[in-house]
């Protein structure tokens, strides 16, 4: 329980030395273990955020920690200008985590950022395209879907519908077309003899944990089929145990060529992607065609492998799958007691949307943030939660209770 009154430590938001590009609500953390968080008064919240799913194991997690700590004493960097001892051993982990996930014998590109894997896998894609299907030199396109949210950079703004993106940051990067996700006709009737590749998320958690429709991923998969195009996933934010599977994908069943992976490949720890998929599409990638100084560095190597030895047993999975189950009832009743309007759940991870008559999302967070409880709002009256998955039931229940009293 807390130790201070939550919310008595804001944060720093009008600092003249910081860049405004992000609107936190108002607390200052300085430590957390578990789905735990302490501001600088001493409060205490549960963190039902767990950074944007890049904290899928908590924070501290015992394993993640002695593993970042032991590497810090042997090596930390060598750029890829030389090879290092867990490089090899961490490509080999992931390619045999995603081996029966991914169509094709897996190789492994690794990066830092999400949006540095999605744009390594639009080079691949792009350069796949040119020098296997033949397409016309500066012709590629990628289908993207509407509502999608992939990372800033310039290129991904580029096919991004979301304003506040995109505005004032033109000129944009050609060769997107956008359809509107959750349609696999729409996909289908978009590609051409252009396309090289389909490029979406499972499921769409920026905009509010949009789940498509059951038959939509299987579709989209025989329509790139039928056409001889890469399906490229992007498992950034759905990835890595979030859903209740190891990878959002094996919910329908489909296999991508490639896979986009960040955030909780990191453990909260360092930032680390990477981008698997078929070993013929990333071969085409050759000597200086691609890179990146910090991308699979020692100790993000280190991290990663750590974070892959969780999951291989199968046990954070199972827990988001069972406590999901009680997430989704939690959030029914409240649908069925007219607190929220509608719900979306997978695993451990949800959309609300509250009654914008009552409530702006981020009202709602900023209530939440006075009881003692982190979540963060998105597009207008929609909250997500997205909890450690190492949460306690009991946490679970205390976070929700105050959500109820909230809403009430």
């Amino acid at each position: 329980m807390p130790a201070a009154a939550p919310g008595a430590a804001h944060a720093a938001g009008s600092t003249p030395t910081l860049a405004q590009n992000y609107h936190p609500l108002p607390v200052t953390l300085a430590s957390g273990s578990g789905a735990w968080v302490r501001d600088t008064a001493g409060a205490d919240y549960l963190d039902l955020l767990a950074g944007y799913s890049a904290l899928n194991f908590g924070h501290g997690h015992p394993t993640l920690l002695a593993a970042a700590h032991a590497q810090l004493d042997r090596i930390t960097l060598t750029s890829r200008a030389f090879d290092h001892d867990l490089l090899v051993p961490f490509a080999d982990a992931l390619a045999a985590l995603a081996a029966p996930r991914v169509a094709g014998p897996p190789m492994v590109l690794p990066m830092n950022t999400g949006a540095e894997a999605v744009e390594t896998a639009i080079k691949a894609a792009r350069k796949w395209g040119y020098d296997v299907k033949g397409v016309a030199p500066d012709r590629a396109t990628i289908v993207v879907a509407s509502g999608n949210f992939h990372g800033r950079t310039t290129t991904i703004v580029s096919f991004s519908d979301d304003a506040d993106a995109r505005t004032g940051f033109g000129p944009f990067t050609p060769g997107f077309r956008i359809v509107p996700y959750g349609d696999a006709a729409a996909v289908r009737d978009a590609i051409d003899e252009t396309t090289v590749a389909v490029l979406l998320e499972p499921i769409q958690g920026e905009q509010g944990v949009v789940i498509p429709p059951d038959d939509y991923w299987p579709a989209v998969r025989a329509a790139c089929d039928e056409a001889g195009v890469l399906l490229v996933a992007d498992e950034i934010q759905s990835g890595l145990g979030r859903t209740g599977t190891t990878f959002a994908c094996e919910l329908w069943g489909v296999r991508p060529d490639l896979m986009t992976l960040g955030k909780a490949l990191g453990g909260g720890i360092v930032p680390v992607s990477a981008v698997v998929g078929r070993a013929d599409v990333l071969g085409v990638l050759t000597y200086g065609t691609h890179g990146s100084t910090f991308g699979g560095n020692p100790l993000a190597c280190a991290v990663g492998l750590a974070v892959i030895g969780l999951l291989a047993t199968g046990e954070h999975q199972e827990r988001a799958r069972t406590l999901g189950v009680h997430l989704r009832e939690r959030l029914q009743s409240l649908a069925d007691d007219g607190l929220v309007e509608r719900f979306r759940a997978v695993g451990l991870w949800a959309g609300v949307d509250v009654d914008p008559a009552r409530f702006t999302g981020r009202e709602v967070c900023v209530r939440l943030l006075e009881q003692g409880v982190l979540v963060k709002d998105t597009h207008g009256s929609t909250i997500r939660l997205a909890p450690p998955l190492v949460i306690g039931r009991d946490d679970l229940d205390l976070a929700l209770d105050r959500l109820t009293l909230v809403l009430r």
